[in-house]
């Protein structure tokens, strides 16, 4: 695989879940890499990046802060492509201004800015969310179909308070304005709950929501979400990047479940497992619905299947130690 040979890309945020691994396969590609961390010293940040094959060669580490403007302009020079994907994902918040509405806003601008000054940059691909496209008070049933033609409404997320949904969908539509008036050709890749195997060594949020499960909580979450494979996510990305004809939004969800579904799929998978038996309430399950494939089928991506990806978190979870029992069937 080599037909990144030659080419210069930049990955914001890259100590990140998702971000690791675009490196990871823009590495294997024959890219050089230019990975943005806020701290090239923290050990925790950098280190299983620096083991990456290829990394010696032709990754290097640069530091930036999305907040600061101008702090990506030297990081862009000559890139041949950007993939922004900095932007924080949690969920115990504060105030949702400075966590999380800032950052991704703000941020996404920032990093656009600087692009707009690169003559070399050919496309940006911004990770965006899900959360950017399913959240607009429609009801969402099992006939339905999500598609890339819906877009959250900003007023629905506030009144929900749900600040992480609103800080994607702000981003995003922040975006969009800025490349249609600065001529930049940018794609967005919208992912549902991301899970599969980590390469960092820190917890992120959609692992953290398996661990949860399987380390022994009493009750699962009544909610039904859209579910996909980081592998899929990463190369997604990359495929958005070389594909000449990719364009606008592209939704990545290989199943929408119930976290009863997911449940019943950790316990077909290991059976000695102690998992939470109940709801967390007693009404109705909140029901699943469809996410259109086809966009994403156009670009190559072939789902990987929940249950390979809940397998393949489970054990990464094992490996990292974040699980320190016997899970043997």
């Amino acid at each position: 695989m080599s037909n990144g040979a030659g080419k210069v890309a930049c990955v914001t945020g890259a100590s990140g879940y998702i971000a690791s691994w675009i490196v990871k396969f823009l590495l294997h590609r024959g890219y050089t890499v230019k990975a943005t961390v806020r701290d090239p010293n923290d050990p925790k940040k950098i280190n299983h990046l620096l083991k990456l094959d290829g990394a010696k060669e032709r990754l290097h580490l640069c530091k930036a802060n999305l907040l600061e403007e101008g702090s990506f302009d030297s990081v862009v020079q000559g890139c041949h492509a950007v993939f922004h994907t900095a932007s924080p994902f949690y969920h115990d918040v504060k105030d949702p201004q400075v966590e999380l509405l800032d950052p991704a806003v703000k941020g996404t601008l920032n990093v656009l800015k600087s692009c707009v000054k690169s003559p070399a940059l050919k496309r940006v691909v911004l990770t965006s969310s899900i959360a950017a496209v399913a959240y607009n008070g429609k009801p969402r049933t099992p006939d339905v179909v999500v598609d890339e033609t819906w877009f959250s409404d900003p007023d629905f997320c506030r009144e929900s308070q749900m600040w992480y949904t609103l800080s994607k969908t702000l981003a995003e539509d922040a975006a969009w304005k800025f490349v249609k008036e600065n001529n930049i050709d940018m794609v967005t890749i919208n992912p549902a709950m991301v899970v599969g195997p980590l390469l960092q060594p820190v917890l992120n949020t959609s692992a953290a929501s398996i661990l949860n499960v399987v380390n022994g909580v009493q009750s699962f979450q009544n909610a039904s979400f859209g579910w996909v494979n980081v592998k899929d996510v990463a190369n997604a990305h990359i495929l958005a990047y070389e594909s000449s004809s990719a364009n606008g939004r592209y939704c990545l969800v290989e199943r929408v479940a119930h976290y009863s579904e997911v449940l019943k799929i950790l316990r077909d998978l290991y059976p000695t497992l102690q998992l939470p038996q109940k709801c967390a309430d007693n009404k109705p399950h909140v029901p699943i619905y469809q996410v259109s494939k086809e966009k994403a089928k156009s670009l190559g991506i072939e789902f990987i299947p929940l249950e390979v990806s809940l397998k393949e978190t489970v054990e990464s979870l094992k490996e990292k130690k974040f699980i320190n029992f016997n899970l043997s069937p």
